[in-house]
């Protein structure tokens, strides 16, 4: 239930703040207060507020919620205007079913534990849900190491293909401790790339081009960390488990939405 507080005392000074605007309209205009009717009335609005600490509470609760509508109304917009980088990049992993009826998107770093936690989700999902295509898009904020890893990756993309693929990037994922370009290389070379080439193409503008622009959807996105999926209309930040996952991909198979 609601309650009513009393507020006589905000309300005069919140009152007497506003006295000179409405005065502004009226003849003849209001005299400037003087410095001890602020210090009054600075004195009035810090008590009641010492007095009712849950009005700042609840301000700030409000604040935020209209941040999140802020960013979501962002979102939303950006998605639509991104639909196509998001979908078809031409340097994305894709995995699952490449013909499948819904499209999850993952940003990703090779060194994020809670991508690493989601690798197994992501692979439960593509096993269960023969109708799922899966885009894997490298987003290395990590540092410089993630960076160089990402770069193997999407060099190697031009010599591993399909299941290949995603199989090199399962490995990496799966790697204990930090990965680098190294560890990233080696995994590779197991798979049967050529490291030669490999190491040449890591320095394309192809390469660079690819990160700047899984960059600038991130940005655009608003993304702050990893993984983030993009699942419909619902950008879906963290490893949330994979339940949460197969009911928004369900929702968006029956109703074109993320949530019904």
């Amino acid at each position: 239930m609601s309650s009513i507080r009393p507020l006589p005392a905000l309300v005069l000074a919140l009152g007497l703040v506003a006295a000179p605007a409405l005065a502004q309209n009226a003849a003849p205009p209001a005299a400037p207060f003087t410095d001890a009717q602020r210090a009054g009335i600075e004195a009035i609005v810090k008590d009641y507020l010492i007095k009712h600490p849950e009005v700042l509470q609840e301000a700030l609760a409000e604040a935020e919620k209209q941040q999140a509508e802020t960013q979501r109304l962002a979102q939303t917009a950006a998605l639509k205007e991104a639909r196509e980088a998001l979908m078809n990049g031409p340097h994305d992993v894709v995995a699952g079913n490449p013909a499948g009826d819904v499209t999850m998107v993952e940003f990703f770093d090779y060194n994020c534990g809670y991508c690493r936690k989601a690798l197994g989700d992501v692979q439960a999902l593509i096993k269960s849900d023969p109708k799922l295509r899966v885009v894997i898009k490298d987003f290395p904020v990590l540092g410089p190491e993630s960076l160089q890893a990402s770069q193997v990756a999407i060099a190697v993309r031009q010599q591993l293909k399909g299941d290949k693929l995603f199989e090199f990037h399962q490995k990496l994922l799966e790697t204990k401790g930090r990965v680098d370009g190294a560890r990233a290389i080696q995994v590779a070379k197991d798979l049967g790339a050529d490291t030669a080439k490999l190491q040449k193409d890591m320095a394309s503008p192809e390469v660079k081009a690819a990160l700047s622009e899984n960059r600038g959807l991130g940005d655009r996105l608003g993304l702050s960390g990893t993984p983030a999926f993009i699942i419909g209309d619902e950008v879906i930040p963290g490893a949330v488990g994979v339940d949460p996952m197969r009911k928004t991909i369900a929702d968006v198979r029956q109703c074109g939405h993320a949530s019904c």
